[in-house]
């Protein structure tokens, strides 16, 4: 059951921003991790509101760069200026800098396992279903807009169906989205 929040219950400070970061960084595995992050500071903490969030999971997922430190550096700022986006980023990415250098000392050893690539195969299926449940939401808050729906059904048609570069479609779409996003703000 995913709890709704209208306001944070413990307001953010910059510690407790980098340990939502640290921990998001250090448990989660693969992928999912929007879906953790969107959890984490909209759904429990009422840190942003679900619309800040998905402006910024769009903007993280254009700019070059992996979208999840894109995103962490976009609610970091949004919290706390540039220092919140560094703590954020810094959070997100310290802990698994360390789980990798270890699990990779031990990656031959825990190969010779049966049991790993359940594990693994456990991990994925969990990251898919947070990623869906972020897709889900955009989709819903998306399909409130005719021009929303159009860029949304456009990017997907040229990306998965059409084998377009995402560069290319983004260029398209990007500008269109844009400019029908403004006509509706336009009217009265």
């Amino acid at each position: 059951m995913i709890e709704n929040s209208a306001s944070p219950v413990v307001p953010p400070t910059l510690l407790s921003l980098f340990t939502v970061f640290l921990r998001i960084g250090l448990f989660s595995f693969g992928g999912g991790l929007s879906g953790w992050i969107f959890r984490e500071v909209v759904t429990l903490r009422g840190w942003i509101d679900e619309d800040e969030f998905m402006s910024g999971l769009a903007v993280a997922q254009i700019l070059p760069g992996a979208n999840v430190a894109n995103l962490s550096l976009y609610i970091g700022q949004k919290l706390f200026g540039i220092t919140g986006a560094v703590v954020a980023l810094v959070g997100l990415l310290s802990g698994p800098f360390f789980v990798a250098i270890a699990l990779v000392s031990a990656y031959s050893a825990m190969t010779s396992f049966d049991w790993t690539e359940t594990v693994m195969d456990g991990v994925a299926a969990s990251a898919i279903g947070l990623l869906l449940v972020v897709a889900a939401k955009g989709a819903r808050r998306a399909s409130r807009h005719l021009g929303a729906s159009i860029a949304l059904i456009a990017t997907f048609l040229g990306v998965a169906i059409f084998h377009l570069s995402l560069l290319l479609v983004v260029a398209v779409v990007a500008p269109l989205s844009v400019w029908a996003a403004w006509q509706r703000s336009a009217k009265p």
